[in-house]
């Protein structure tokens, strides 16, 4: 039974860093929009999330968690606005590096991460029950 308890724990860990992955992304998208606010100064700068294995120690297993959340370090966009207040003198403002269709496809592939993860939790709890059925 502790393989199928292992698993359990491995595919929580997994749904785990795929929520973060998810506010980080919802927090991307929310800020989408969002203009520098003085000439000069930057805009929402793009959030990206970066994983690794580590060994729980106390559960003896390699289990995926959030390494860091960092800034993207692509450039900014820009567009011309010479009446917004943060136009700088020949009138264009910088915009975020964020791309919706980017965000869109990483909460796709963070979507079906945690689904499979939610698949193996379930099927792992299966195994489970019918092993605790048979021994009854």
């Amino acid at each position: 039974m502790g393989d199928l308890t292992d698993s359990l724990k491995i595919s929580a860990a997994g749904m785990k860093v795929q929520g973060v992955r998810v506010r980080v992304i919802s927090e991307n998208m929310a800020n989408a929009d969002s203009l520098a606010m003085t000439p000069g100064g930057d805009p929402y700068r793009r959030q990206i999330i970066s994983f690794q294995n580590t060994l729980d120690r106390e559960l003896g297993l390699k289990t995926v968690n959030v390494r860091k959340i960092g800034e993207d370090s692509s450039e900014f966009g820009k567009r011309y606005d010479p009446g917004h207040p943060a136009a700088d003198d020949i009138g264009y403002v910088q915009t975020t590096n964020v791309n919706g269709l980017i965000e869109m496809m990483d909460m796709r592939q963070a979507q079906r991460s945690y689904e499979a993860n939610l698949n193996a939790i379930t099927v792992s709890k299966t195994m489970l029950q019918r092993t605790v059925d048979m021994l009854r």
